[in-house]
Protein backbone atom coordinates (compact mmCIF):
# COMPACT_ATOMS: atom_id res chain seq x y z
CA UNK A 1 0.00 0.00 0.00
CA UNK A 2 1.43 3.34 -0.90
CA UNK A 3 0.56 6.40 1.24
CA UNK A 4 2.52 8.88 -0.79
CA UNK A 5 4.63 11.68 0.59
CA UNK A 6 4.19 12.43 4.22
CA UNK A 7 2.68 8.92 4.90
CA UNK A 8 3.13 6.76 7.98
CA UNK A 9 6.36 6.12 9.58
CA UNK A 10 8.29 3.13 8.15
CA UNK A 11 9.95 2.05 4.91
CA UNK A 12 9.43 4.69 2.28
CA UNK A 13 8.02 7.15 4.94
CA UNK A 14 9.47 10.24 6.62
CA UNK A 15 11.14 10.10 10.08
CA UNK A 16 9.02 10.90 13.21
CA UNK A 17 9.55 14.45 14.56
CA UNK A 18 11.67 14.96 17.68
CA UNK A 19 9.58 16.24 20.73
CA UNK A 20 10.29 19.73 22.10
CA UNK A 21 11.02 18.70 25.68
CA UNK A 22 11.56 22.23 26.83
CA UNK A 23 8.07 23.30 25.75
CA UNK A 24 6.52 20.20 27.33
CA UNK A 25 8.21 20.94 30.60
CA UNK A 26 6.90 24.50 30.59
CA UNK A 27 3.34 23.29 29.88
CA UNK A 28 3.46 20.74 32.73
CA UNK A 29 4.66 23.39 35.15
CA UNK A 30 1.82 25.72 34.17
CA UNK A 31 -0.72 22.91 34.71
CA UNK A 32 0.70 22.18 38.15
CA UNK A 33 0.50 25.87 39.15
CA UNK A 34 -3.16 26.11 37.93
CA UNK A 35 -4.13 23.08 40.02
CA UNK A 36 -2.48 24.50 43.10
CA UNK A 37 -4.15 27.87 42.57
CA UNK A 38 -7.57 26.24 42.21
CA UNK A 39 -7.02 24.13 45.31
CA UNK A 40 -5.65 27.03 47.27
CA UNK A 41 -8.50 29.36 46.24
CA UNK A 42 -11.09 26.75 47.22
CA UNK A 43 -9.44 26.22 50.56
CA UNK A 44 -9.33 29.94 51.22
CA UNK A 45 -13.01 30.26 50.29
CA UNK A 46 -13.92 27.39 52.61
CA UNK A 47 -11.88 28.93 55.39
CA UNK A 48 -13.61 32.29 54.87
CA UNK A 49 -17.08 30.67 55.07
CA UNK A 50 -16.12 28.80 58.22
CA UNK A 51 -14.91 32.05 59.75
CA UNK A 52 -18.21 33.79 58.95
CA UNK A 53 -20.22 30.95 60.54
CA UNK A 54 -17.96 30.94 63.56
CA UNK A 55 -18.35 34.70 63.87
CA UNK A 56 -22.12 34.39 63.67
CA UNK A 57 -22.16 31.74 66.40
CA UNK A 58 -19.89 33.79 68.61
CA UNK A 59 -22.01 36.92 68.18
CA UNK A 60 -25.15 34.95 68.95
CA UNK A 61 -23.66 33.69 72.20
CA UNK A 62 -22.23 36.98 73.41
CA UNK A 63 -25.22 37.57 75.72
CA UNK A 64 -25.02 34.12 77.28
CA UNK A 65 -27.94 32.81 75.29
CA UNK A 66 -30.29 35.61 76.32
CA UNK A 67 -31.76 36.14 72.92
CA UNK A 68 -29.62 38.66 70.95
CA UNK A 69 -28.89 37.35 67.49
CA UNK A 70 -26.97 38.50 64.44
CA UNK A 71 -28.74 39.09 61.17
CA UNK A 72 -27.69 35.59 60.04
CA UNK A 73 -29.85 33.88 62.68
CA UNK A 74 -33.66 33.80 62.29
CA UNK A 75 -36.22 33.04 65.02
CA UNK A 76 -37.68 29.55 65.13
CA UNK A 77 -41.36 29.04 64.11
CA UNK A 78 -42.29 28.55 67.77
CA UNK A 79 -40.88 32.01 68.53
CA UNK A 80 -42.97 33.77 65.90
CA UNK A 81 -46.27 35.33 67.07
CA UNK A 82 -49.20 33.18 65.99
CA UNK A 83 -51.62 36.12 65.65
CA UNK A 84 -51.40 39.86 65.59
CA UNK A 85 -52.02 41.34 69.01
CA UNK A 86 -55.45 42.93 69.32
CA UNK A 87 -56.90 44.76 72.29
CA UNK A 88 -59.85 43.00 73.85
CA UNK A 89 -62.83 44.91 75.28
CA UNK A 90 -62.95 45.07 79.05
CA UNK A 91 -66.08 45.04 81.16
CA UNK A 92 -66.70 46.15 84.70
CA UNK A 93 -67.58 43.37 87.12
CA UNK A 94 -69.71 45.76 89.17
CA UNK A 95 -73.42 45.28 88.57
CA UNK A 96 -75.57 48.40 88.24
CA UNK A 97 -77.91 49.01 91.16
CA UNK A 98 -81.22 47.25 90.85
CA UNK A 99 -84.25 49.53 90.33
CA UNK A 100 -86.20 50.19 93.50
CA UNK A 101 -89.76 48.88 93.65
CA UNK A 102 -92.58 51.35 94.38
CA UNK A 103 -94.10 48.83 96.79
CA UNK A 104 -90.73 48.57 98.53
CA UNK A 105 -90.75 52.34 99.02
CA UNK A 106 -94.16 52.53 100.68
CA UNK A 107 -93.44 49.44 102.80
CA UNK A 108 -90.34 50.93 104.43
CA UNK A 109 -90.58 54.05 106.57
CA UNK A 110 -86.90 54.88 105.92
CA UNK A 111 -87.56 55.03 102.15
CA UNK A 112 -91.07 56.53 102.28
CA UNK A 113 -89.99 60.00 103.34
CA UNK A 114 -92.17 62.38 101.30
CA UNK A 115 -94.48 64.62 103.37
CA UNK A 116 -97.91 63.10 104.11
CA UNK A 117 -100.60 65.74 103.75
CA UNK A 118 -104.26 65.93 102.73
CA UNK A 119 -103.34 68.08 99.73
CA UNK A 120 -100.74 65.53 98.63
CA UNK A 121 -102.96 62.47 99.00
CA UNK A 122 -106.19 64.08 97.82
CA UNK A 123 -105.32 66.83 95.32
CA UNK A 124 -107.83 68.66 93.12
CA UNK A 125 -111.52 69.19 93.72
CA UNK A 126 -112.88 65.94 92.31
CA UNK A 127 -112.16 62.28 91.62
CA UNK A 128 -113.28 60.19 88.64
CA UNK A 129 -113.43 56.40 88.82
CA UNK A 130 -114.76 54.26 85.96
CA UNK A 131 -116.50 57.29 84.49
CA UNK A 132 -118.23 58.20 87.75
CA UNK A 133 -117.47 61.68 89.11
CA UNK A 134 -117.17 62.54 92.79
CA UNK A 135 -116.86 66.05 94.16
CA UNK A 136 -114.37 66.56 96.95
CA UNK A 137 -115.62 68.16 100.18
CA UNK A 138 -113.74 68.64 103.44
CA UNK A 139 -110.28 67.21 104.21
CA UNK A 140 -108.48 66.74 107.53
CA UNK A 141 -105.37 65.15 109.02
CA UNK A 142 -104.68 64.00 112.58
CA UNK A 143 -102.09 62.07 114.52
CA UNK A 144 -104.70 61.04 117.08
CA UNK A 145 -105.83 57.98 115.14
CA UNK A 146 -108.31 56.84 117.79
CA UNK A 147 -110.27 60.08 117.50
CA UNK A 148 -111.50 59.19 113.99
CA UNK A 149 -112.40 55.55 114.66
CA UNK A 150 -115.37 53.76 116.23
CA UNK A 151 -116.03 50.24 117.45
CA UNK A 152 -113.65 47.65 115.91
CA UNK A 153 -111.67 50.16 113.91
CA UNK A 154 -110.52 51.94 117.06
CA UNK A 155 -108.38 49.08 118.49
CA UNK A 156 -107.27 48.12 114.97
CA UNK A 157 -105.64 51.54 114.56
CA UNK A 158 -104.44 52.24 118.09
CA UNK A 159 -103.25 48.71 118.74
CA UNK A 160 -100.98 48.56 115.67
CA UNK A 161 -99.11 51.82 116.03
CA UNK A 162 -101.10 54.10 113.72
CA UNK A 163 -99.20 57.35 113.35
CA UNK A 164 -101.57 59.50 111.29
CA UNK A 165 -104.94 59.41 109.55
CA UNK A 166 -105.69 61.66 106.57
CA UNK A 167 -109.39 61.94 105.62
CA UNK A 168 -111.39 63.36 102.71
CA UNK A 169 -115.09 63.31 101.85
CA UNK A 170 -116.50 62.89 98.31
CA UNK A 171 -120.10 63.15 97.15
CA UNK A 172 -122.07 61.91 94.16
CA UNK A 173 -125.69 63.01 94.14
CA UNK A 174 -127.31 61.99 97.39
CA UNK A 175 -124.48 59.70 98.48
CA UNK A 176 -121.41 60.75 100.50
CA UNK A 177 -118.21 58.82 101.25
CA UNK A 178 -115.44 59.58 103.74
CA UNK A 179 -112.10 57.84 103.14
CA UNK A 180 -109.31 57.70 105.69
CA UNK A 181 -105.70 56.73 104.89
CA UNK A 182 -103.94 55.49 108.03
CA UNK A 183 -100.13 55.48 108.20
CA UNK A 184 -98.18 52.77 110.08
CA UNK A 185 -94.48 52.09 110.54
CA UNK A 186 -94.49 48.76 108.69
CA UNK A 187 -96.42 46.76 106.13
CA UNK A 188 -97.08 44.07 108.74
CA UNK A 189 -98.75 46.58 111.06
CA UNK A 190 -100.99 47.85 108.27
CA UNK A 191 -102.01 44.30 107.37
CA UNK A 192 -102.89 43.54 111.00
CA UNK A 193 -105.01 46.70 111.20
CA UNK A 194 -106.83 45.72 108.01
CA UNK A 195 -107.56 42.23 109.36
CA UNK A 196 -108.86 43.58 112.67
CA UNK A 197 -110.83 46.49 111.21
CA UNK A 198 -114.60 46.76 111.28
CA UNK A 199 -117.08 49.56 111.65
CA UNK A 200 -116.45 52.38 111.57
CA UNK A 201 -114.41 55.32 110.32
CA UNK A 202 -115.89 58.56 111.62
CA UNK A 203 -117.42 60.47 108.66
CA UNK A 204 -116.13 63.96 107.87
CA UNK A 205 -118.80 66.58 107.12
CA UNK A 206 -118.15 70.14 105.95
CA UNK A 207 -117.86 72.18 102.78
CA UNK A 208 -121.57 71.80 102.06
CA UNK A 209 -121.88 68.18 103.28
CA UNK A 210 -124.08 67.59 106.31
CA UNK A 211 -123.39 65.02 108.98
CA UNK A 212 -123.98 61.50 107.70
CA UNK A 213 -123.47 57.95 108.87
CA UNK A 214 -124.01 58.80 112.53
CA UNK A 215 -126.00 56.19 114.45
CA UNK A 216 -127.45 54.75 111.26
CA UNK A 217 -126.76 51.96 108.77
CA UNK A 218 -123.91 52.68 106.30
CA UNK A 219 -121.46 50.76 104.11
CA UNK A 220 -117.80 50.36 105.04
CA UNK A 221 -114.65 48.95 103.45
CA UNK A 222 -111.10 48.27 104.66
CA UNK A 223 -107.88 47.48 102.81
CA UNK A 224 -104.11 47.96 102.96
CA UNK A 225 -101.09 48.43 100.68
CA UNK A 226 -97.54 48.81 101.89
CA UNK A 227 -97.54 50.53 105.28
CA UNK A 228 -100.88 52.21 104.57
CA UNK A 229 -104.37 51.12 105.56
CA UNK A 230 -107.32 52.77 103.83
CA UNK A 231 -110.89 52.68 105.09
CA UNK A 232 -114.19 54.12 103.85
CA UNK A 233 -117.69 54.75 105.16
CA UNK A 234 -120.51 55.58 102.70
CA UNK A 235 -124.09 56.58 103.28
CA UNK A 236 -126.92 58.87 102.33
CA UNK A 237 -126.37 62.61 102.59
CA UNK A 238 -129.77 63.09 104.27
CA UNK A 239 -128.74 60.83 107.14
CA UNK A 240 -131.21 58.07 106.31
CA UNK A 241 -130.05 54.45 106.71
CA UNK A 242 -128.71 52.56 103.71
CA UNK A 243 -131.02 49.69 102.83
CA UNK A 244 -129.56 46.20 102.41
CA UNK A 245 -130.78 45.99 98.80
CA UNK A 246 -129.42 49.41 97.84
CA UNK A 247 -126.13 49.39 95.85
CA UNK A 248 -125.37 53.05 95.22
CA UNK A 249 -123.63 53.65 98.56
CA UNK A 250 -121.75 50.38 98.23
CA UNK A 251 -120.48 51.34 94.74
CA UNK A 252 -119.49 54.80 95.95
CA UNK A 253 -117.51 53.31 98.80
CA UNK A 254 -115.64 50.95 96.42
CA UNK A 255 -114.93 53.77 93.95
CA UNK A 256 -113.47 56.11 96.57
CA UNK A 257 -111.42 53.25 98.05
CA UNK A 258 -109.96 52.64 94.57
CA UNK A 259 -109.18 56.33 94.30
CA UNK A 260 -107.32 56.19 97.63
CA UNK A 261 -105.35 53.16 96.42
CA UNK A 262 -104.34 54.96 93.22
CA UNK A 263 -103.19 58.00 95.21
CA UNK A 264 -101.02 55.85 97.49
CA UNK A 265 -99.48 54.12 94.48
CA UNK A 266 -98.84 57.44 92.76
CA UNK A 267 -96.94 58.48 95.86
CA UNK A 268 -94.98 55.21 95.70
CA UNK A 269 -94.13 55.60 92.01
CA UNK A 270 -92.99 59.21 92.42
CA UNK A 271 -90.59 58.33 95.23
CA UNK A 272 -89.27 55.23 93.45
CA UNK A 273 -88.57 57.31 90.35
CA UNK A 274 -86.80 59.97 92.39
CA UNK A 275 -84.68 57.33 94.15
CA UNK A 276 -83.66 55.76 90.82
CA UNK A 277 -82.64 59.16 89.43
CA UNK A 278 -80.58 59.90 92.55
CA UNK A 279 -78.55 56.70 91.99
Amino acid sequence: MSFGQGGPYGPGGSQPPTPDWSALADTAARDRRRRWLLFGGGALAAAAIAAIVATAVIVGDDDGGKGDRSASQLPTPAELPSESAQSEPTFSDVDPPAPISPLEVISDRSKDTAPITAAGLFPGDRATVAGRDYTKGATASTKDCGSVAQKKLYPALTGNGCRQVVRATYTNGDVAVTVGIAVFDTKAAAEKAKAAAGPFLVSLPGDGVERFCRNTACRSTSNAIGRYGYFTIAGNTDGSPVRTDETKARQAGLDVAEHAFSRIMQRANAQASAAATAR
